[in-house]
């Protein structure tokens, strides 16, 4: 009898490290570029306070937008346990903005990455469609869990912020790509859309077959105002920051992290956060 309970202890103990070693957190977090105008919001002060807020929250893979390279050094020196991987989307090297994808280094291995151009000419940089302001990015990668052995693709992605057919077309080449480079593999998709649930772009992705809102996959989320605050108090509740996920995905929690200090916000969006399970 005492071995038969200690060997139902045992079972317990290894199916619930186990099924915890297959959770983890996912974010997508659009952190402001480093604006030199950004006045009582510059990036040199609010650095430690982002960084501060990735490791307390225990994000495990996470996508940034509007990243800089200097940004990117610096949050990298300052979380140590991540890896990271992402071009620049004005020439595919450094310059410009990153929609870069860190996660923990001692839990997930990189198989494969890449990088592809939102627009009509995808492989290399360029504005899309009716964009006029920038070049838009996606970067994605392949990662190996280093414990279960499990592999999925996670993808990062900024949109458009003025052209209506860049981001409606937009949607469309996400599908198109996710489907290309992962087939039927498990997928996530974090970014920032640009685009509230109600968007068509929104619609295009959710609605797509190959992945499901997060959002709507739990039963309690935690969304309290909207995902952008403009460093100041938000407004409404528009959400344009989402992470999608594919059917091999189950989610737990998702919400929106409104973390301040003295007043202050991180970022001009808010991060968003849900803990997922293959």
């Amino acid at each position: 009898m005492k071995l038969k309970f200690l060997f139902i202890i045992s079972l317990f103990i290894t199916t619930s490290i186990s099924l915890k070693a297959q959770s983890f957190n996912v974010a997508t977090f659009n952190i402001r570029y480093d604006n030199p105008r950004d006045s009582g919001n510059l990036w040199i002060d609010r650095a430690p306070i982002v960084s501060n807020l990735i490791r307390f929250h225990d994000f495990d893979v996470f996508g940034v937008q509007e990243g800089l390279k200097n940004q990117l050094d610096d949050m990298s020196k300052a979380l140590p346990e991540y890896s990271r991987y992402g071009l620049g989307r004005d020439d595919g090297k450094e310059a410009g903005e990153h929609s870069a994808i860190y996660y923990k280094k001692d839990r997930f291995k990189l198989i494969k990455s890449g990088d592809f151009w939102l627009s009509e000419t995808p492989n290399t940089p360029g504005k899309g469609w009716d964009a006029t302001c920038c070049n838009r990015i996606c970067t994605w990668v392949y990662l190996e869990d280093i414990k279960t052995k499990k592999k999925f693709y996670t993808f990062n992605v900024h949109f458009d912020h003025q052209g209506v057919i860049a981001r409606k077309e937009s949607g469309k080449l996400m599908v198109q790509k996710i489907k290309e480079i992962a087939a039927n593999e498990p997928v996530l998709l974090t970014g920032d859309l640009n685009g509230s649930r109600e968007s068509e772009w929104y619609l295009t992705i959710a609605n797509s077959g190959i992945l499901n809102d997060v959002y709507k996959g739990v039963k309690y989320p935690y969304e309290n105002n909207s995902s952008s605050n403009g460093f100041r108090t938000p407004r409404g509740m528009g959400v344009i920051d989402h992470i999608f996920m594919s059917k091999q995905f189950k989610a737990s929690k998702w919400g929106i992290l409104t973390d301040t200090y003295f007043g202050k916000f991180p970022s001009d969006h808010f991060p968003v956060m849900a803990t997922v399970s293959l």
